[in-house]
C-alpha cells in the first residue's frame, strides 16, 4: 500500500481540476459513452505521467538520487496513456490536434519544474486552462461542438484560475495582504463575469467570491481548505448540469 501511495501524485488539489471540467463537458454532450470512460482514463494516466517525469527532472536537475523513484512511474503510467490514449485517436484524430493545444501549458509547467518553482502563481494558472479545456474536449466527443460547451468551459476557467491565488492566502501566502486584495478583486471580476454566462452562476461565484473574502486569515487546517474547495468544485459542476 505504501508503494502505491508513492506513485499516486500528491497534488491533492488537481484531481477536483482534473475531474469536474472533464464530466461537466461528459454529461453535457448529446451522447456520452464508453470513449469517455477511455478518454478519462487516458487523461489521468497522462497527468500522472506527466507529474512523475517532472518530479524526475526538478530532482535530476539538482543531482539528487531520489529522482530515480520517479523513473519507473513515469513510463509506466506512459505507457498505460498510450495503450489508452492511441486507439482513442486513431478513432478520433481531432484528439491529436486538442493534445497539441495544451502542450505549451505543459512546456510552461515543465519549465517550473525543472527550476523547482511548481509553486509560482504562473506555473498553476498554466495547468489550469488545458484542464479546463478538456470540458470541450469530452463535449465534443459526445457531440457538442465548442459553441454549446465554451461558456461551460469558461466557468470552470474563471473558477479554477480563482483556487490557484485564494489557496494561497490560505497556506503558503497566508501573511500577504496583497494576495488576499488580489484574490478578492480576481472573484469580484470572476462574479460579474460568470454572471453574464449565465444567471445561474451568480449563485456559485457568489460564495466562491464570499469564502474568498472572509476565510484567510482564519487559520483553517489544510484538510478543512481541501474539503471547502471539494464542495465549491461540487457545487460547479451541479450549476453548470443544471444551467446547460
Amino acid at each position: 500500500m505504501t508503494q502505491v501511495r508513492k506513485w499516486i501524485p500528491d497534488q491533492h488539489g488537481a484531481w477536483a481540476m482534473l475531474a469536474v471540467p472533464f464530466l461537466a463537458g461528459t454529461f453535457l454532450a448529446p451522447r456520452p459513452g464508453w470513449a469517455h470512460a477511455v478518454l478519462f482514463a487516458a487523461w489521468l494516466l497522462g497527468y500522472a505521467a506527466v507529474f512523475h517525469a517532472q518530479q524526475w527532472l526538478r530532482l535530476r536537475t539538482r543531482g539528487l538520487r531520489s529522482a530515480r523513484r520517479h523513473a519507473r512511474p513515469a513510463v509506466v503510467f506512459g505507457a498505460a496513456f498510450a495503450a489508452a490514449g492511441v486507439p482513442l485517436a486513431v478513432l478520433h484524430p481531432w484528439l491529436v490536434a486538442a493534445a497539441l493545444l495544451a502542450a505549451p501549458f505543459v512546456a510552461v509547467n515543465t519549465y517550473y519544474a525543472r527550476r523547482g518553482r511548481e509553486r509560482a502563481l504562473v506555473n498553476g494558472l498554466a495547468a489550469v486552462v488545458p484542464a479546463c479545456g478538456m470540458l470541450m474536449v469530452a463535449a465534443g466527443l459526445g457531440g457538442l461542438g465548442p459553441a454549446g460547451s465554451w461558456e461551460p468551459a469558461a466557468a470552470c476557467l474563471l473558477y479554477f484560475a480563482g483556487t490557484v491565488p485564494y489557496v494561497k492566502t490560505m497556506i503558503r501566502e497566508r501573511n500577504s495582504r496583497a494576495y488576499r486584495v488580489g484574490s478578492v478583486a480576481y472573484h469580484a471580476l470572476a462574479l460579474a463575469a460568470a454572471a453574464c454566462l449565465s444567471p445561474w452562476l451568480a449563485l456559485p461565484f457568489t460564495a466562491y467570491l464570499t469564502r474568498a473574502a472572509t476565510l484567510p486569515g482564519r487559520a483553517l487546517r489544510v484538510p478543512v481548505v481541501g474539503a471547502i474547495e471539494l464542495a465549491c468544485a461540487s457545487s460547479l459542476l451541479l450549476t453548470l448540469l443544471l444551467a446547460y
